[in-house]
């Protein structure tokens, strides 16, 4: 067939993992001096405080940069949100914070001053700090260390082999310094409207209106779609942009495999977002959620190792990609993977994030007070093309909205979105081969086997990540004409609702919001009896 580097970017495809700090996943990727530069962590000597407050420990002075001993580090999952991230960058823990989670603390919010550069050293701090709030008591030295590891290529060898085998951005920064929705919202719209935490979903969900890449590309009569990962009945891309995007919720979102049988057919969109099943929080590198967060649960919460069946889906992704050999239409040739995660979650990265352009004149007054005025800290960024070189380090920085700043170059797309993906690079010219490589000739890399118990709940709607509880607040105000749904949730609904609700409340509405994404056989009734079940067991208890 016949090939050009000008039709490189034809077609894109966009997949966004889960929490997890460059540093986290690809600090070590290589060894110092195996490629002319590389922003690692081997040969550094990186270290974090203990705190004088920490009960344990303390003898030691600091923690160092260490691998991470096991597929769950770090559990449970530090903080994320802006509260969290502000003392892990800066090392500030206002007295009146600490042992808090986020939705629990006052402003500032452990702010750093106007101007202040962050440190990077506050990460046991706040382990500690939130930990205690988790679990009830002080972590030992043992459990605390574990926020300052991460992981060899031998541990993730399918993100390592991809990452070596093709261009990974070394200075690739997430756009703010919190939480999974709003740094989404990033990558598909440069902005998110002044919101700035996860909770209450149902804000993003309301108000969250500012122009999507989806609406531009709609406008200049480009396709695309967005694939959610089986059984996921719900695409949280659609929801946290669901004033621009509700009326594309029939037609435009829909099942991975699907994504399989357009690979195959050469009928790809010319942009596909792929989002794993993050309601699960399996298969997306999230860090365990803390079963602490809901008592009492009576569901497996985000089964463990999703580092490994996040390695599982993408070497997945990444053989149906590769297999793309259609005459006419998408091809391996005309297309390009990109692979991205949304925020680091907490995870440990030593390189410090600088200031930027607010996006928008309203988050000039976001939420929390945050002005948008600097950067969230490093994620990893792999690009996959025949076009791309492999062992290419890409050094300068990037942010989310490069992509934006990409295909509107690229596309043609029109003006900026605002002035964070006005400022940010574009990276076309990475794709900077004369002569295609061959796919036969790329690396193939085998993930580690993920414990066929978690997958089989994740299979069966069994398990519930942290953005599964979080989507199934956010859905209950929209069910708040359903009197039965609102006497089943008490006003601290937060700490009390059960997963299973949680999983009911989500499965019950998923067919009417995204009627193409199938849930596993059956969800939507036992949702149902689950509901019923539920009220029943209140009145018990109020009878008794």
């Amino acid at each position: 067939m016949p090939v050009s580097r000008a039709n490189a970017l034809d077609h894109v495809v966009l997949v966004i993992f889960e929490n997890r700090s460059f540093d986290n996943l690809l600090g070590r990727l290589y060894q110092p001096g195996e490629v002319p530069s590389f922003e690692g962590v081997i040969g550094k000597n990186l270290s974090n405080p203990i705190p004088p407050w920490a009960e344990h420990g303390k003898e030691h002075g600091l923690v160092p940069y260490e691998v991470a001993s096991g597929m769950d580090a770090p559990d449970p999952d530090p903080g994320e949100e802006y509260e969290h991230t502000n003392t892990q960058l800066f090392n500030v823990l206002d007295d009146v914070n600490r042992f808090k989670d986020a939705k629990e603390m006052r402003p500032p919010y452990n702010a750093p001053r106007p101007g202040q550069v962050p440190t990077m050293d506050g990460f046991v701090a706040d382990y500690i700090s939130f930990f205690t709030r988790e679990v009830g008591r002080q972590p030992t030295y043992e459990e605390y260390r574990q926020i300052m590891t991460g992981y060899t290529p031998e541990q993730v060898p399918v993100l390592s082999t991809i990452a070596r085998g093709f261009g990974v951005f070394d200075h690739w920064f997430s756009e703010v310094p919190s939480q999974t929705l709003t740094n989404r919202s990033f990558w598909t719209a440069g902005s998110s409207s002044g919101l700035v935490v996860n909770r209450p979903m149902g804000h993003f969900m309301k108000h969250n209106n500012v122009e999507t890449l989806f609406n531009r590309l709609d406008q200049q009569d480009l396709s695309w779609k967005v694939y959610v990962l089986e059984p996921d009945p719900i695409s949280f891309t659609g929801l946290l942009h669901k004033p621009r995007l509700e009326h594309f919720f029939n037609t435009h979102f829909v099942p991975f495999a699907e994504f399989e049988r357009d690979v195959a057919a050469g009928q790809l969109p010319r942009f596909s977002l792929i989002e794993p099943n993050l309601l699960s929080g399996h298969g997306d590198y999230h860090p365990a959620f803390g079963r602490a967060l809901l008592p009492g649960g009576d569901v497996a919460i985000d089964p463990p190792s999703s580092v490994l069946a996040g390695e599982a889906f993408l070497a997945r992704l990444y053989s149906a990609y590769r297999s793309g050999r259609a005459e006419g239409g998408s091809n391996v040739y005309n297309t390009t993977l990109f692979i991205g995660f949304d925020e680091p979650g907490g995870t440990y990265d030593h390189v410090a994030p600088g200031p930027v352009a607010p996006p928008d004149r309203l988050s000039l007054e976001g939420e929390l007070g945050f002005k948008f005025d600097r950067s969230g800290y490093r994620v990893p960024a792999v690009i996959v093309s025949p076009w791309a070189p492999s062992n290419a380090v890409i050094t300068e920085e990037y942010r989310h909205t490069s992509l934006i700043a990409t295909l509107r170059e690229v596309w043609g797309l029109g003006a900026p979105f605002g002035a964070r993906d006005a400022a940010a690079r574009t990276f076309q010219h990475v794709l900077s081969l004369e002569v295609p490589r061959d796919p036969d000739s790329w690396p193939s890399p085998v993930p580690l086997p993920c414990p066929q118990f978690q997958m089989e709940r994740v299979a069966a709607g069994e398990a519930i990540g942290t953005l599964g509880k979080h989507l199934s607040e956010g859905l209950l105000e929209h069910m708040g004409r359903s009197q039965l749904v609102l006497r089943l949730v008490p006003k601290n609904g937060d700490r009390v609702m059960s997963p299973r609700f949680a999983l009911a409340v989500v499965h019950l509405v998923a067919k009417h919001y995204f009627p193409r994404l199938s849930g596993p056989p059956g969800a939507r009734l036992r949702a149902v009896r689950t509901i019923i079940t539920e009220y029943a067991r209140l009145l018990r208890r109020k009878v008794d």
